[in-house]
């Protein structure tokens, strides 16, 4: 089965590849200085595909069934925008620029053979692929697991992610409300994951594929859990709208919790799993990250490189802690605040909204 789709994946390159993408190099006069035409057709594929999932399944869901109930959808405007500009730069890109670096030239030149990656270490691996997918997939959403822990800890990785979480209306456009520096970082990360783990592009792009749509559904504003025993192993929308939600003055570490990108396994693994909350706020109370929302794609995007600036020149943005920026962009730890320092402006930005 695994390999029909791989063979049916490849087809739909091939087709898309000779019918548009090069017809279109070979009017501009670009020949492969853009790239290989079958890597420009996989990309442009995946993104048609997300697309068209976002477009033509979540959205009428959220309609279905919303978590949250709104009175206009204005704030997710610049999520879609953000989705139409960013969704074909995948972690694919990546992958295909690091080959090279794991197969150097001269490797198998009677001195040693090519690097094949950590599957071939597995016996009799090549001969199941379904179950090198799977090994891989795991390993790499762990590694996404850990990356996402430690986008919230270290404060100039915090204010790049910090984009992403400031949205108060989170819904099936979200996934791709990024840094684009934040997506160069993560994607050379997993690609590299990849690389080490010895997958080809076709099998790593399909991984995307599946990854992609996986998040953009945790992200959807929908009523809908996998029940009491896939929600322990699946990310559902009930469970990562958790890890959206803002700052409980109350129980102020509550928020620190469902960091998984597809499988819930590693926060009940590792002790950061959060069920049974009822819907949530979603947001950031720290005014300077929270007016986030009333800007557009460029402008979220230079506001972001701001913060990252402020936090990276800085010891206390190298220091793992929660922090929050002041007016100067600088980062300020939240532990001198208090946890009800925000929420006076998160009132106020309910009421703005």
């Amino acid at each position: 089965m695994f390999e029909t789709i791989a063979d049916g994946w490849v087809q739909a390159i091939d087709w898309l590849s000779a019918a548009a993408v090069e017809p279109v190099l070979e009017l501009l006069h670009l020949g492969d200085s853009v790239g290989n035409p079958d890597d420009l057709a996989e990309a442009l594929l995946i993104a048609g595909i997300q697309i068209a999932l976002i477009a033509c399944v979540l959205r009428p869901l959220e309609s279905l069934a919303p978590a949250e109930a709104w009175q206009d959808r204005k704030l997710t405007n610049v999520d879609r925008r953000s989705t139409l500009l960013l969704v074909s730069l995948n972690p694919l890109f990546a992958f295909l620029a690091l080959t090279p670096l794991a197969n150097p030239a001269g490797a198998d030149d009677g001195v040693g053979a090519p690097f094949q990656g950590l599957l071939q270490f597995f016996p009799q691996i090549q001969a199941h692929p379904l179950l090198a997918f799977g090994i891989y997939y795991v390993i790499y959403d762990l590694s996404y697991y850990c990356m996402h822990r430690v986008q919230h800890a270290i404060p100039w990785w915090w204010a790049l992610h910090s984009m992403h979480h400031s949205q108060r209306q989170v819904n099936c456009w979200t996934n791709e409300r990024v840094s684009w520096l934040d997506v160069v970082l993560q994607s050379f990360i997993l690609a590299s994951v990849g690389q080490l783990m010895g997958v080809d592009a076709a099998q790593f792009a399909l991984l995307e594929l599946v990854s992609q749509f996986m998040q953009e559904l945790s992200h959807t504003n929908v009523r809908l859990g996998f029940g009491r025993f896939l929600g322990r192993v699946f990310v559902d929308p009930r469970f990562h709208r958790l890890h959206h939600m803002r700052l409980d003055p109350d129980r102020p570490h509550l928020h620190d919790c469902n960091y998984g990108q597809v499988l819930a396994v590693w926060d009940n693994l590792f002790g950061t799993a959060l069920y049974g909350e009822p819907t949530r706020a979603t947001g950031i109370g720290d005014p300077t990250v929270d007016a986030d929302n009333g800007r557009g794609v460029v402008a979220m995007q230079w506001y972001t490189l701001r913060r990252f600036w402020g936090a990276f020149t800085r010891l206390d943005g190298w220091k793992p802690q929660e922090v929050s920026f002041d007016a100067n962009y600088r980062p300020v730890p939240v532990s001198g605040l208090g946890p009800r320092a925000f929420t006076a402006s998160a009132a106020t930005s309910r009421t703005a909204a």
